[in-house]
């Protein structure tokens, strides 16, 4: 998958999902984490320090070969996105505090992503200097995350009504530019995909229920709203598998790394379609 086309299409598809996110965020959105600061920091806490172990757990209970190990844990790091947003919507989360914690994670990835990727290349390539995150390629990952965000929260700020007005158009777009990357993924790796497909799908699927359920229970046993908790569970439960697949091919250049975040970027509606249920069900009862 080294053809212009896809080295040039990856990042700009992904500047313009990050573009849309940055629509949607204002100064304020970083600002109400003083409000909830205590379902922000449990569900800041979950993402970056339990999300990872368990993903590690994973990994080497499925015996991963290591560079897929490699892909999975970078799909471990990456934050949530408007599709996190979307199903705590419908399940009658705090939309506003999705919106927060995707604007914070999406800062904090800038660092964690890169650590989270170097500890991996580490254990699982024993520190293969041609493959990771090195300082040059950490500006990358500022480049295609930070600025296009920041370029959406300015047009939102100095032109409201158009940033209104481009919204919806921007979502349609990012929908269908995920499932292009995903596609794009798959094929370019079908070899390595047909071996491991299954195995993958597993570890994908359990990663994205396991994260669900965790990032619901752990703020709702800790005594946040739930409103709060469920927005905490979709936030860390969903990933933005398009972010990991373009780090994997046009930061790291390793195309096997994309096959796990573009498995889970098919899989993991059914987790969530799955809890989105169970949620709706509950509070039907609890009325």
């Amino acid at each position: 998958m080294d053809s212009p086309v896809v080295t040039i299409f990856l990042p700009l598809a992904l500047a313009v999902i990050m573009f849309g996110l940055g629509l949607t965020l204002t100064i304020a959105d970083f600002k109400r984490v003083a409000k909830v600061p205590k379902a922000a920091i449990i569900a800041l806490a979950v993402q970056i320090l339990v999300l990872p172990a368990i993903c590690f757990g994973l990994v080497l209970l499925f015996a991963l070969p290591n560079e897929l190990a490699v892909g999975m844990m970078l799909l471990a790091a990456a934050p949530g996105g408007t599709t996190a947003n979307l199903f705590s919507h419908l399940a009658g989360g705090d939309v506003a505090l999705n919106i927060t914690l995707t604007a914070i994670n999406s800062v904090l990835a800038v660092v964690t992503l890169p650590l989270i990727v170097g500890l991996s290349v580490a254990y699982f390539l024993d520190g293969d200097e041609n493959i990771g995150l090195q300082p040059q390629k950490m500006l990358q990952v500022f480049a295609i995350v930070l600025v296009p965000v920041a370029i959406g929260m300015f047009v939102h700020a100095r032109y409201s009504a158009f940033a209104a007005r481009m919204e919806r158009p921007v979502k349609i777009a990012s929908v269908a530019i995920l499932v292009i990357v995903v596609v794009l993924a798959l094929i370019g790796n079908f070899e390595a995909l047909s071996e491991h497909v299954l195995t993958i799908g597993a570890v994908a699927l359990l990663l994205c229920s396991l994260s669900l359920a965790i990032g619901y229970w752990i703020p709702k046993l800790a005594g946040v709203q739930r409103r709060q908790a469920i927005a905490s569970g979709f936030e860390i439960g969903i990933h933005n598998s398009t972010l990991a697949i373009t780090i994997a091919i046009s930061v790291i250049g390793n195309d096997e790394m994309a096959i796990p975040p573009a498995i889970y970027g098919v899989l993991m509606y059914l987790p969530a379609a799955v809890m989105l249920r169970l949620l709706r069900r509950q509070e039907s009862v609890v009325a």
